[in-house]
């Protein structure tokens, strides 16, 4: 009779313990809220521009599970800009010749929406057709600019997806 009783007792006593823990995390499942996505810096400042593109490409992950690749061009009046343009380009040039393996992200953007879209078109001009099938490739930058990348990208066999920078 002892043994019964202490058993209900304990069993009494841990029912308050239950329930608490079982309060304390649903709350934090409802409260989650998803942060409102960003917006295209009125500004040419890098820091600012880094966090637009890194928002704006995680929400258009997908079913990609890998490290995106994303390229960036700062604006035309950082110091250094023409030395980095051409790094840029001869860096995505090397890299989508070398080919980039399905299953991939790779994307694009720039406060200089055209000069990114060229280095986009000059790189893809020499990749063989079909040879990327299955790699998402995403432009961020201004719609004038999204037909001559899309044209550029779409005989590689990427899935290629625009998002305006707005």
């Amino acid at each position: 009779m002892k043994t019964t009783t202490r058993l209900l007792l304990i069993a009494l006593l841990s029912l308050p313990l239950l329930a608490a823990c079982q309060k304390e995390e649903a709350p934090a499942e409802d409260t989650a809220a998803v942060a409102a996505p960003l917006t295209r810096p009125a500004t040419n400042d890098d820091q600012a521009w880094g966090a637009y593109l890194s928002d704006v490409v995680t929400r258009n992950m997908g079913d990609v599970t890998n490290n995106p690749y994303l390229y960036y061009l700062p604006a035309s009046g950082t110091p250094g800009f023409e030395g980095a343009r051409a790094r840029l380009q001869e860096e995505v040039e090397i890299a989508m010749q070398r080919g980039i393996v399905e299953g991939n992200l790779i994307a694009f953007g720039s406060p200089e929406s055209a000069m990114m879209a060229d280095i986009v078109v000059g790189a893809f001009a020499k990749v063989d057709p079909g040879s990327m099938a299955g790699v998402e490739v995403l432009f961020i930058g201004d719609a004038a600019d999204n037909e001559r990348v899309k044209a550029a990208v779409e005989p590689a066999g990427v899935n290629y997806k625009f998002i305006e920078a707005k």
